[in-house]
């Protein structure tokens, strides 16, 4: 006869330890977080903007009872919607992730950590307004700024050593998980109340990554952080009312994450939390791509430029060999019909046949008016992917984390194109004086595609700054997006 389990209450999780008491107590030093923040912070509500302009997205937004309105809710940006705190996140994060356009972590586990904006800008934006509607004083754009390097750091730290995706596990989970213990410092939660809050996360069933690969990809990836920024926000507010949480939601025998859903491993850890991810994220600033595919989309266009000044056209190629990193091959190498938008924003094959015929890459070229053109699939049939071992080495290594593709073309006459390599993309740390100017171009185009010209000024004026955007209230600075 086995000994029964031990009923006594245990003390908490390190790894729930660890991240309550990072959001609590920890100051993020120097500057460099936060100008980084500010411009993520740009570049993610540009994304949301420009994902309006498409109906599949739209349809989505808005209260979930059609005409509600919350007196002093959280607003949308881009629309007219006033919503609660947890619907409005779902609304924000559908929205910035709608277009697979904003920023990117690439490590064991790949994510969005911008994604974590929709439950800290919605709860900011309602706890601002509700302040200022008691006579208190409102939370500032530098507390929103603060959150999202938080949220980028627990996300961007736990993904480094630990594949939740080779477990059939989407990396969503780590947005609801950060969101969560953001959001609830930011509610005023003591130290006990963020740990329950933060067990409830792991508690949560959590979303299979199925929607993402084949045969099922589908636009479920596009408001999958929405929905798991949303729920973060709701257990923190179910959290404050002093509901319970379970200490060992991760290492319990049997019952706990590890032994249910990741083989009953511990996770590990490569650094303590600070500020290293906002400081080194990878923004996508030219190319709507799978940020897998980000270098092989700047690569394919370099070839498009000689394929035009050689008057070489496409159907002259016979080959196209993609060397690259394993967790391309493993993630957007992608064969037989492509379904859907969703479909062909994760194929790499489409990302470079695209650029090679068009010289573009946009999130209009994944619509099916565009795909219907036969010379792309075409294009794709003759592409093959070829793992690179130093690519992949070059990927995990933390003095890199290159992203590196290269292109070879060969012709049906027997010759061929100088191979075309590309290690880091335009939105890497290591081009940051050559990828901001184009991110603020991104963000004034995308600003344009919604507001008349005054407003766009008055955004641009508040959002350039870092001292004013950062001294701004956050209810004031969410209204001058408001339609």
């Amino acid at each position: 006869m086995s000994a029964p389990i031990s009923n006594a209450r245990r003390d908490p999780d390190q790894v729930l330890a660890d991240i309550a008491d990072y959001v609590l107590n920890t100051d993020i030093p120097g500057s460099l977080a936060y100008d980084t923040a500010r411009n993520c912070l740009i570049d993610t509500l540009g994304c949301g903007l420009e994902a309006l302009e498409y109906p599949a997205c739209r349809k989505l937004l808005g209260p979930i009872v059609p005409g509600t309105v919350v007196p002093h809710g959280a607003k949308v940006p881009g629309t007219q919607f006033q919503l609660d705190p947890v619907q409005a996140a779902f609304n924000i994060g559908a929205m910035i992730r709608w277009l697979d356009f904003n920023d990117t972590w690439l490590a064991a586990e790949w994510g969005h950590p911008s994604d974590n904006l929709g439950g800290i800008l919605a709860t900011a934006d309602w706890l601002s307004r509700n302040a200022v509607a008691a006579g208190k004083p409102p939370l500032t754009m530098r507390d929103v700024l603060t959150g999202m390097i938080q949220a980028h750091e627990i996300q961007g730290c736990i993904a480094l050593e630990n594949s939740f995706n080779k477990v059939g596990l989407d990396h969503v989970v780590l947005v609801k998980v950060a969101s969560t213990a953001v959001v609830s410092r930011m509610l005023g939660l003591s130290r006990e109340e963020i740990i329950n809050a933060i067990s409830l996360a792991w508690v949560d069933g959590q979303s299979l990554r199925t929607y993402r690969h084949a045969p099922n990809t589908g636009s479920r990836k596009s408001w999958a952080a929405g929905d798991a920024t949303s729920r973060a926000v709701r257990l923190a507010l179910i959290a404050r009312t002093g509901e319970m949480g379970y200490p060992t939601v991760l290492t319990a025998k049997t019952w706990g994450f590890y032994d249910v859903l990741f083989k009953g491993q511990p996770f590990r850890f490569q650094r303590p939390y600070g500020s290293y991810v906002m400081e080194n994220v990878l923004f996508k600033i030219s190319y709507p791509a799978e940020f897998h595919a980000q270098t092989a989309v700047e690569c394919a266009m370099q070839l498009h430029g000689r394929l035009r000044t050689l008057g070489r056209k496409p159907e002259d190629i016979s080959k196209i060999t993609i060397r690259t990193h394993e967790a391309c091959i493993r993630i957007i190498d992608k064969q037989g019909p492509l379904h859907n938008p969703a479909d062909r924003d994760h194929c790499v094959q489409y990302m470079v046949a695209v650029p090679l015929l068009f010289g573009r890459l946009t999130a209009a070229d994944y619509e099916d008016g565009v795909a219907a053109d036969p010379r792309i699939d075409a294009l794709r049939a003759k592409m093959t992917c070829v793992e690179d071992p130093a690519f992949t080495r070059d990927y995990h290594d933390p003095g890199k984390r290159s992203i590196a593709n290269a292109l070879t073309v060969e012709f049906s006459d027997g010759t061929a194109l100088d191979e075309v390599v590309c290690e880091y993309p335009i939105g890497h740390k290591r081009r940051r004086a050559e990828g901001i100017p184009l991110l603020e171009a991104k963000f004034r185009t995308n600003l344009a595609r919604v507001f008349p010209p005054r407003q766009q000024q008055r955004i641009l004026a508040a959002s350039l700054a870092q001292d004013t955007l950062e001294a701004m209230p956050v209810h004031e600075y969410v209204d001058l997006y408001v339609i």
